[in-house]
């Protein structure tokens, strides 16, 4: 990557810290203030146990200390006040209180530090979830046609979670470990310097290992996370087909991919295990090192009398409060790879341009007037789906449309809702551009039903309301018996309180596709597509179908994407499309009239219908 681009990212993800920490702030903040008090209280006792033992314990004029422990001028006038040293000396428990409310101080930090933290970690997790769920249904309608839900889903949850976890157990221990270092080394250097470079001489190697560490560790890490997107992608895939796979025998075959992948990420998550251990091993073995040479340096010193018991007492027990921050610096680069790598995905979803408006965004009424003017229209790879579309359709009028996979039919209904941008040409709708009436609007006014319908894990009820929460039952009942499934419906045990499988597993294919309709209809839209989304049902359905939706409004205007002419030879107008051009426009008698795709369709259908009735009537005799 080049430098230029690694700034722009450093900028954007900085951009995204800042909208994802709103309203967590002050929690963080007042995190920090606890770490500060509890860093200072953790300090201080130390302390409060070497002046216990230097200057209330020890006669200094006894042992052959010279001046014993001298003690700050505002203090000393603080214990003259109480009777002087014979006072603390004779009321000993004095000093007990006070190791006892530092440690109670030191508890209630903790405590405010590790509540606060937590508060701003899930609200910054909360605002994480927000801005990808936001972002995500307002993407491009293209884009999820090029990525795995399984990734998606671990983007906003595993990513998200990884990301929370170092914001409350790691971002702000940097904070901590600066505290106990800087308050440390002015702590000990003003007690003893010679002692206190015997105490930190192990501390750089310390933090070079961290930062090798680091490197490693975020290398690894991002090949464990890659590893476990396509884990979670195979066995969402998996489970989501689990019928594919029972149907065709596959299992064998499914749990030997599932197994490559899942050694796969064991293997990267092994060796990430490995360099953890090896680290802290290593940095395990140095920190007894440094409290074995601060040990040994502080019990010299004393025999040489240049140091207190007290004051051995407090570097002993500052190296241990010093040793284990600074070897937490690795902990903490290596959590900091990890969410930079998990904030760098979250970036890599957030960065892609959301859906925007290319025109007014006007909001006109829309009636169901629509005109073609030489649409053409291509994906990225540059090949032309349609070339040159013309046609219109009136207010009301039916329109089917007839091609061979591949020829562009779903291509061209699917910009009526702009989901795609034309390349060339124009669409209109009651005289005005597609790009320039705003999405919802446009989208609100055009229904439409694909081939392989959604439906989402809510009963049947819920699914029919989607498009319309506030209507009434008696509402959904109609939409449902218009698309010839309401009968049905009633003859399960729960009736619309069915509650439907994920992506619709508990009903077939053709009940999903009637529920589909059904939820389409409850839009009440005045443009209406169904995209072959009555392949699944029997003519007979797709007949009553049919007379339903003519019988329940004039005045929509209809289009038809089918394979059967018997949906298609009643429409008002049938388009036939070859190789992304329109090659046939016409009524069916018109189209039967010509030679022509319409014609061979038309008469290979009748002959195998010839036969079936042939062949039916032959085994009836």
């Amino acid at each position: 990557m080049k430098k230029t681009e690694k700034t722009k990212n450093r900028k954007i993800n900085k951009k995204l810290i800042g909208e994802f920490m709103m309203g967590a702030k002050k929690h963080l903040v007042l995190g920090v203030i606890a770490i500060i008090i509890a860093a200072i209280s953790v300090y201080i006792i130390p302390l409060i146990t070497s002046f216990t033992v230097d200057y209330v314990l020890i006669e200094y004029a006894e042992i052959g200390y010279t001046g014993g422990m001298t003690v700050a001028p505002w203090l000393e006038r603080i214990i003259d006040s109480f009777g002087g040293r014979a006072f603390l000396t004779e009321h000993l428990y004095i000093m007990g209180i006070l190791l006892v409310l530092m440690t109670g101080v030191n508890a209630f930090a903790a405590y405010m530090r590790r509540t606060q933290i937590s508060r701003g970690a899930e609200k910054m997790c909360y605002n994480m979830r927000m801005r990808m769920y936001s972002h995500l249904v307002d993407m491009p309608y293209d884009y999820f046609k090029h990525v795995s839900s399984g990734d998606i889903v671990q983007r906003c949850s595993s990513d998200i979670g990884t990301i929370g976890r170092f914001v409350s157990n790691q971002l702000l221990e940097i904070v901590r470990t600066a505290c106990m270092i800087i308050i440390a080394a002015v702590f000990m250097f003003s007690m003893n310097v010679k002692l206190s470079l015997y105490s930190v001489i192990i501390m750089p190697p310390l933090v070079i290992i961290s930062f090798v560490y680091f490197r490693y560790a975020k290398k690894y890490f991002t090949a464990a996370d890659e590893a476990e997107g396509v884990l979670s992608d195979d066995i969402q895939e998996n489970v989501s087909g689990m019928r594919v796979v029972r149907a065709f025998g596959q299992q064998k075959r499914e749990l030997d991919s599932f197994t490559e992948k899942n050694r796969d990420f064991s293997k990267k998550t092994y060796k990430l295990t490995q360099l953890m251990a090896l680290f802290w091993g290593i940095t395990d073995s140095i920190g007894y090192t440094q409290i074995a040479i601060t040990l040994c340096a502080s019990i010299v010193l004393v025999i040489k009398k240049e140091i207190t018991v007290g004051e051995l007492m407090v570097f002993t027990s500052y190296s241990s409060l010093l040793v284990w921050p600074a070897r937490q610096l690795g902990r903490i680069l290596a959590d900091l790879g990890k969410a930079s790598v998990s904030l760098g995905r979250l970036d890599e979803v957030l960065s892609v341009p959301a859906e925007s408006e290319p025109g007014l965004a006007l909001t006109p009424e829309i009636k169901g007037n629509i005109e073609f003017r030489h649409v053409s229209f291509g994906y990225e790879d540059g090949q032309d789906v349609l070339r040159d579309i013309s046609f219109t359709a009136h207010k009301g009028e039916t329109v089917a449309i007839l091609g061979s996979t591949g020829s562009g039919k779903s291509s061209l209904v699917q910009l009526l809702q702009r989901l795609y941008t034309c390349r060339e040409g124009e669409i209109l709708i009651d005289g005005v551009n597609v790009n320039d009436i705003e999405r919802h609007h446009l989208r609100r006014n055009v229904g439409i039903v694909l081939q392989e319908p959604f439906l989402y894990s809510r009963t049947i009820m819920e699914n029919i309301k989607i498009t319309n929460p506030g209507a009434s039952d008696d509402e959904a009942y109609g939409a449902a018996a218009v698309a010839a499934i309401h009968e049905a419906i009633k003859e399960f045990e729960n009736g619309y309180e069915t509650v439907v499988g994920e992506r619709g597993v508990t009903l077939s294919g053709g009940q999903k596709q009637r529920v589909a309709i059904a939820r389409m209809l409850m839009q009440k839209a005045p443009i209406i597509v169904l995209d072959d989304s009555m392949s699944a049902v029997d003519t007979e359905t797709d007949a009553a179908i049919r007379d339903a939706l003519a019988a329940r409004g004039q005045d929509c205007t209809t289009f038809i994407i089918s394979h059967r002419i018997t949906t298609l030879c009643r429409a008002d107008k049938i388009l036939v499309l070859e190789n992304g051009m329109l090659v046939q426009e016409g009524t069916h008698e018109q189209l039967l009239a010509e030679d022509g795709l319409y014609k061979r369709i038309a008469d290979i259908q009748n002959l195998l219908e010839a036969e079936l009735e042939t062949t039916s009537e032959g085994g009836n005799n």
